[in-house]
């Protein structure tokens, strides 16, 4: 029997629950009750044949309409005669679907969250009405949001780090874990003239609303002891800011990024050469350093899918960038090294050289097996050296 049942109609409601409709009711001019639902009911022929069904139907649903409204159709049966059948169904008022809903609870946090935001920040409304049950969600910290916004309100493009706001309850940390919300609400409170509509995402907020970004860092090692950056014997492993990196003036020829921890430790002393600690996705901290494209510069990553990916990227921004230890080669012989790639890369990229892409696409086709990878801290050290050697 497919006929509306009292369980339909409570997962009806639900539906109308999770688009938010119903709390946003309760902010918006719109009203949405009475509120009629759909339902499904005999046929004729029905009636007829199933008469007893019918009856119990209409006893089930009568029986359970404390918060729903049946309106009855009167119908002539030209055999069973004269019958008082459901046609329609409604919820009168926004109470009797909290009630079959069981969300008297979150409709009482949503009006509290609407009387404090049209007191505090009144512009927010709106996001409150297109975002209702998000607000839900972070109902126990949004007296902090909205103070944080109305912060931002009266210190326009502050140009100090997020740790330098000085607010009760505030730290800098919850700034940071709520970025994404935050750029909403500051996207609807601040005036347009106010945002650099340039940076986007978690990792241009900063940028966005006029705050002080942590500097970009690059870390490197200088493998020739004839070459000092620091007036101190032993290994010369640095790291400065990517601004002080791109000033810098070596007497060197050969840049070797490598994305491994270890085999940057491990790095071999080489003359007029130096390593970096590399950075996977993302070279944004080398885009200034224009001194790099001048020099003999090696990129060592991974052989598999996401190597190639990274060094595509990596060539975008330094096209002098050559590869090392990513040949068929060094993968063919360290076969019994292989391990498999998670999710490899599929998409066709455009800064490979030939003999590059022709090993890309052995990985990513699987000619070569199922998501062959190598990766580069599985290459013998002995191999390395040899390489190196021959540079």
């Amino acid at each position: 029997m497919d006929w509306t049942r009292p369980n339909d109609i409570k997962e009806q409601l639900q539906k109308r629950w999770d688009s938010g409709a119903i709390l946003a009711s309760l902010a918006d001019d719109v009203d949405l009750f009475p509120l009629q639902l759909t339902l499904k009911r005999p046929t004729s022929k029905e009636l007829s044949e199933r008469f007893s069904e019918v009856q119990s139907w209409i006893s089930e649903l009568s029986k359970s309409a404390k918060n729903y409204r049946i309106e009855f159709r009167h119908v002539n049966h030209r055999i069973l005669g004269p019958n008082e059948v459901p046609s329609k169904i409604y919820i009168d008022q926004l109470s009797d679907a909290l009630v079959i809903l069981c969300k008297q609870k979150q409709a009482r946090v949503y009006v509290q969250l609407l009387e404090q935001t049209r007191k505090e920040v009144p512009v927010l409304v709106q996001w409150l009405i297109k975002r209702p049950l998000r607000a839900l969600e972070v109902a126990d910290v949004w007296t902090e949001l909205l103070s944080i916004v109305q912060w931002v309100l009266d210190h326009p493009r502050p140009a100090i780090f997020l740790r330098q706001i000085d607010l009760p309850c505030v730290h800098s940390k919850m700034v940071e874990s709520y970025r994404g919300l935050l750029s909403e609400l500051l996207d609807l409170a601040l005036p347009k003239d106010w945002i650099d509509f340039n940076a986007t995402g978690n990792n241009g907020f900063c940028r966005r609303y006029g705050f002080l970004e942590k500097p970009n860092r690059i870390r490197f090692r200088i493998l020739d002891s004839k070459v000092s950056l620091i007036s101190q014997e032993g290994d010369q492993d640095i790291t400065i800011t990517a601004n002080a990196f791109a000033k810098l003036d070596l007497s060197i020829t050969k840049v070797f990024i490598t994305e491994n921890e270890v085999n940057f430790l491990a790095f071999p002393p080489l003359p007029d050469s130096m390593v970096l600690f590399g950075a996977g996705y993302g070279f944004d901290n080398l885009v200034d350093a224009q001194w790099l494209k001048n020099k003999n510069l090696y990129y060592w990553g991974d052989i598999d899918t996401h190597g190639f990916a990274i060094l595509s990227q990596l060539r975008g921004v330094l096209p002098n960038a050559i590869s090392l230890f990513m040949d068929e080669k060094t993968l063919k012989s360290h076969k019994l090294l292989w391990g498999k790639e998670d999710k490899p890369e599929k998409k066709n990229l455009t800064q490979l050289s030939e003999a590059e892409l022709q090993l890309y696409d052995d990985l990513r086709l699987n000619r070569l097996g199922e998501n062959v990878r190598l990766e580069q801290e599985r290459i013998g050290y002995q191999y390395i050296l040899d390489v190196l050697v021959n540079l």
